[in-house]
């Protein structure tokens, strides 16, 4: 491999670069489907390069599916003309932020290979969890899935880094939808849209209880049927750990991206309403509130050894007690907040992608509070899980969740389930009335496998810790 590598970033210098580098990735995936008593496997596996150079002072991109010398050859040449084309259109020169350079391997942590189980055990699994899910007739649909991906990567640069990494993912989660008198509900475990993702082989499958929860979702997808419509006006909301995954990715992750903070990345999903000027200096929320980004974080779908510029994963605070304090950066957008070098957050979604800011893992740091009490300290106010809908605007200002399932409190007492239950928000002003969040043993690690950005649209992973928390006086309502 190394003298695809090395031939490819000669032929980049000849031609005029004076930076560049070349990403070769494998992939492997695998995909476990149940529905309604029928499974599906699909399998894909992917190889490819991509070389990205810089000429003239602006970059150029181009990838192959190939990998031969004679390929490599054109395609660093082919980067090489796009990029002294962009030069004639630059307002100013490419500069990136020094990093040092690095010859390693890192290579992610997993106990059982997910590729080597049988595909009688995964399909037998969602089976038996399909039959427990469709024991009522009022569920007219129960989809379970479990999913897996391996990636191996190359990465050279004319800068004489040299970085061998290599990852497994697994994922695994179903849904039923019940129907009766006009009316549909769905609840989801762990989480909805799919499936909880970690960095991690197929004990997270073994190690969830996926048999053990199926019939409490059953009944609870059919109890929201008959159950009272959520309230709305202002009550105490307390967010379960995987809506308040999406919160934070929503409303600080996107806008902590430094690309869409400076308006070079607009055109898909807006803007940032934390701008420069509020560097280390603004209000985002409570004292209480710790927000830190961490691409070393174990089990996070955004770990990695380095990113795609070649910069070593780190960790650090994106919101230190309730003041914004970071952002998420790459070489070339390092100097535009003063910082001398990148954050490590370049990533392409596979080979043949250009390599963009995306959000590493970002957890909101764990308090002192043990559910139970957060409960009993609550009196008049709602608990919401699982996320159903979202919707935020183009500066990451206003924004409206959906719920599968919330819980009405009373006098420190879970009373009774409502159904349609939503909230909605300033993002500043949601922030500052966090008040409460509870300690670590209620902390989870909920990863994000469906993080869109960009045109043309990449796909990128990443995960976000958090455990429940409370936030005083929210709006909240009911939707259909």
């Amino acid at each position: 491999m190394r003298e695809y590598l090395d031939f490819a970033l000669n032929v980049a210098r000849d031609n005029g670069a004076s930076y560049a580098d070349i990403r070769v990735i494998e992939t492997r995936d695998e995909l476990v489907l149940a529905r309604n008593g029928m499974g599906k496997i699909d399998e894909d596996r992917s190889l490819g390069f991509g070389i990205r150079v810089i000429v003239d002072g602006a970059w150029g991109f181009a990838s192959s599916g190939d990998l031969n010398r004679g390929e490599v050859e054109r395609i660093a040449k082919m980067a090489c003309r796009i990029a002294r084309a962009s030069a004639s259109m630059k307002k100013e020169p490419v500069s990136l932020a020094p990093e040092p350079e690095y010859q390693d391997k890192w290579f992610s942590h997993y106990l059982i290979d997910p590729f080597e189980v049988s595909l009688d055990e995964k399909l037998g699994l969602l089976l038996s969890i399909d039959e427990i899910l469709r024991k009522d007739p009022r569920i007219k649909v129960a989809e379970s899935e479990m999913g897996f991906e391996q990636e191996h990567q190359y990465f050279a640069s004319s800068e004489g880094s040299y970085i061998e990494q290599k990852t497994i993912q697994s994922g695994i989660g179903y849904t039923v939808t019940a129907v009766d008198n006009g009316d549909v509900q769905n609840r989801s475990f762990p989480t909805s849209f799919g499936r909880q993702n970690m960095q991690c082989g197929y004990e997270l499958v073994r190690t969830t209880p996926l048999l053990e929860n199926a019939e409490r979702v059953r009944e609870e997808a059919i109890g929201l049927l008959s159950a009272k419509q959520c309230p709305s006006g202002k009550m105490d909301l307390i967010l379960e750990g995987s809506q308040l995954a999406l919160q934070i990715h929503e409303s600080l992750g996107h806008p902590s991206e430094l690309d869409r903070v400076i308006g070079m990345e607009s055109n898909y999903a807006g803007t940032s309403f934390i701008t420069t000027e509020k560097y280390q200096n603004y209000k985002y929320g409570s004292p209480i509130v710790n927000i830190v980004a961490d691409g070393t974080l174990p089990g996070g779908l955004a770990t990695v050894g380095y990113d795609d510029d070649g910069v070593r994963s780190q960790r650090w605070f994106l919101v230190k007690d309730g003041i914004t304090w970071g952002y998420l950066t790459n070489r070339e957008l390092a100097g535009v907040i003063g910082e001398p070098a990148s954050r490590g957050c370049n990533r392409a979604e596979r080979w043949y992608s250009l390599p963009m800011i995306r959000m590493t893992n970002i957890s909101l740091s764990p308090g002192d509070w043990d559910f139970n009490d957060l409960i009993a300290d609550t009196k008049d106010g709602i608990y919401m899980e699982t996320n159903k809908s979202w919707s935020i605007d183009q500066r990451r200002l206003n924004f409206q969740f959906g719920c599968e399932v919330g819980w009405l409190i009373k006098n420190g007492k879970i009373t009774e389930m409502v159904k349609n239950p939503t909230y909605q928000g300033i993002t500043p002003e949601f922030w500052s009335n966090c008040d409460a969040i509870c300690n670590d043993r209620n902390w989870v690690l909920w990863g994000v496998n469906n993080c869109g950005k960009g045109q043309p649209v990449q796909t990128a992973q990443m995960s976000h810790g958090a455990a429940p928390a409370r936030f005083r006086k929210v709006t909240v309502g009911v939707t259909k």
